[in-house]
């Protein structure tokens, strides 16, 4: 039997199953009838072992030669490169390649440690890993993350992305907003000490100062916060009537922000600003006030024009004695009448007696002239 081996191919020479030896680039006679046989196959990439012990090959030294063999223990994965170029992740027991056209290197990485370093596996390359051998964590800006390995505390992370292998360790990480957060308390209804229901808006601004502390001592701060802060506000406003909440809403708020400073250290926290948003009064109660509060306006606005009406009065008295004892005055005032009367009308018809200014003054005062006569 007559058989081509190509440039980049070798044969598997055998004899009754048995490998006798390796046959290289050329044109070769394989005696069938006396029981040989050659297995082509490809000298690029993995190696095809068609089914023979890798033992039995590595015996042939013109095949362990042309070849990289590694052994990958359990607590290791290999990284495959292929001419300097990450090419794939190996995890079987061995890894065995042709090495004559390539260049194929095998490096092992220890995944029994916690943290992926830069020098085990380049960022650019670690998306070739499966994702159940590591875990990844992102912390966000203004946050901060403590990271636990096997249920212990490791250390604080701050902003960044981290990569930590899993493969023989617990990895998890707890993240915390470390910015100013807003809890906002909406519809409280709390009776006063009337017992009138009212509901309450309240906003609340803090910031976590201590969160390995408060990780240790409570779960949910921003639910205890709440929860206290309902506590308080009820504490306070049952102790007066809703006239006298109305009159200090500043007061309410004050109050709050001075008591919830007071335990901020327990929650690990440091509260920025407390006050109350809105008081909502049931729909009757805010009828009565509405129209208590139109009542008031108007007394106010009759109050304003009583007094408007006494000045103005007051007012003309003080010109009319001014004029009665001041003639020219009296007659300046006379002119300006006179003079607002003729923008006013459109002709005037005088007769011939008298004076043209004594016949207008005389259209304007018909009484003051009878009284003279």
């Amino acid at each position: 039997m007559r058989i081509v081996i190509k440039e980049q191919e070798c044969g598997y020479l055998l004899k009754n199953g048995i490998l006798q030896g390796l046959l290289f680039a050329g044109k070769h006679r394989v005696a069938s009838w006396l029981g040989y046989a050659c297995k082509v196959v490809p000298m690029t990439g993995q190696v095809d072992t068609h089914k023979l012990p890798v033992e039995i090959l590595m015996r042939q030294p013109e095949f362990a030669k042309r070849v990289v063999r590694v052994q990958i223990p359990d607590s290791c994965i290999g990284l495959h490169l292929v001419n300097g170029i990450y090419k794939q992740v190996l995890m079987d027991g061995e890894a065995l390649f042709w090495n004559v056209f390539e260049k194929n290197e095998i490096r092992l990485v220890d995944v029994t440690g916690t943290e992926m370093t830069e020098e085990q596996i380049p960022r650019m390359y670690r998306h070739l890993i499966p994702t159940r051998m590591y875990k990844r964590i992102v912390v966000g800006e203004g946050e901060l993350g403590l990271l636990y390995v096997d249920n212990q505390f490791e250390r604080q992370l701050k902003s960044g992305t981290y990569y930590y292998w899993i493969y023989a360790h617990e990895v998890s990480c707890k993240v915390f907003n470390m910015k100013i957060q807003q809890l906002e308390i909406s519809g409280q209804e709390i009776l006063t000490a009337d017992k009138v229901g009212i509901r309450l808006n309240i906003l609340c601004s803090y910031q976590i100062t201590d969160p390995l502390r408060l990780v240790q001592r409570m779960e949910g701060v921003s639910n205890l916060l709440y929860a206290q802060i309902q506590l308080l506000v009820r504490e306070y406003v049952g102790q007066y009537r809703l006239d006298e909440l109305l009159a200090q809403k500043e007061e309410i708020g004050r109050f709050l922000y001075t008591r919830i400073r007071e335990i901020q250290e327990e929650y690990c926290i440091q509260v920025q600003s407390l006050g109350i948003k809105d008081v909502i009064l049931p729909g009757e109660i805010r009828d009565i006030m509405n129209t208590v509060l139109v009542a008031e306006k108007k007394a106010q606005a009759n109050v304003i024009m009583r007094r408007e009406e006494v000045a103005s009065t007051r007012s003309l008295l003080n010109t009319a004695k001014l004029m009665e004892e001041n003639q020219i005055l009296y007659r300046l005032k006379e002119l300006e009448y006179l003079e607002r009367i003729c923008d006013k009308v459109g002709s005037i018809s005088l007769n011939g007696g008298g004076n043209v200014l004594e016949q207008l003054a005389g259209l304007t005062l018909p009484g003051e002239k009878q009284r003279e006569s």
